[in-house]
């Protein structure tokens, strides 16, 4: 079985990944954001490091992807390579900071590479305001991300409910993070389980 978890930068994507691997024994994939030879330089200069990061990104999850299904264990992957073709990348074309050469560039390998794989059996998206995305974004205090713009965030959660609101892969279970704790809260942990199970075990 095959879970992802999906979600703006600082939506809890890892935290809720980790701690639903715990509870249901699913091995957790995380995103490699410590040995990421671009990221630091992108949030520098995401003009000339856009494309780069994008690809790296791409080539990481398409490669996870085929692991994970060749692995034959229940997995849960933090964000998914949906997110990278459907929000980041055109986001950055669209900002002009990913010149429309490389966006098509990075779309027709996409397309190759999504063509080769399947989709999670479960997506988890959390929803969260920009309030909610800046507040976990300052908690974690990752340096790189100190020169994230709130235009940036604003642009990355609009494509996020437009792709959300037209997927059609597979499951979708839909986790609003505004209102919840799921890391401090037990009880909204429970609550967000007890969906899950709904959504993998048809218990409505």
């Amino acid at each position: 079985m095959h879970i992802a978890v999906a979600g703006n930068i600082g939506a809890g994507k890892t935290t809720l990944a980790g701690l639903l691997a715990k509870h249901y024994g699913w091995e957790a994939h995380f995103e490699d954001v410590d040995d990421n030879p671009y990221l630091n330089d992108f949030y520098d200069d995401m003009n000339r490091w856009s494309f780069a990061l994008q690809i790296h990104f791409l080539n990481s999850r398409f490669n996870q992807v085929l692991a994970l299904r060749e692995s034959g264990k229940d997995i849960i992957q933090d964000r998914t390579i949906y997110e990278d073709a459907y929000i980041f990348a055109p986001n950055l074309e669209s900002m002009n900071l990913m010149p429309k050469r490389d966006f098509d560039n990075y779309l027709s390998l996409f397309d190759i590479m999504s063509s080769l794989i399947q989709p999670p059996d479960l997506l988890i998206y959390l929803r969260a305001s920009i309030s909610t995305l800046v507040e976990h974004i300052q908690a974690r205090g990752r340096d790189y991300e100190e020169t994230i713009r709130l235009d940036y965030l604003k642009r990355l959660n609009e494509r996020y409910e437009a792709w959300i609101n037209g997927y059609t892969n597979g499951k979708l279970l839909i986790i609003d993070v505004d209102d919840i704790d799921f890391l401090n809260n037990p009880k909204d942990l429970s609550s967000v389980i007890t969906k899950i199970d709904a959504q993998l075990h048809g218990l409505f």
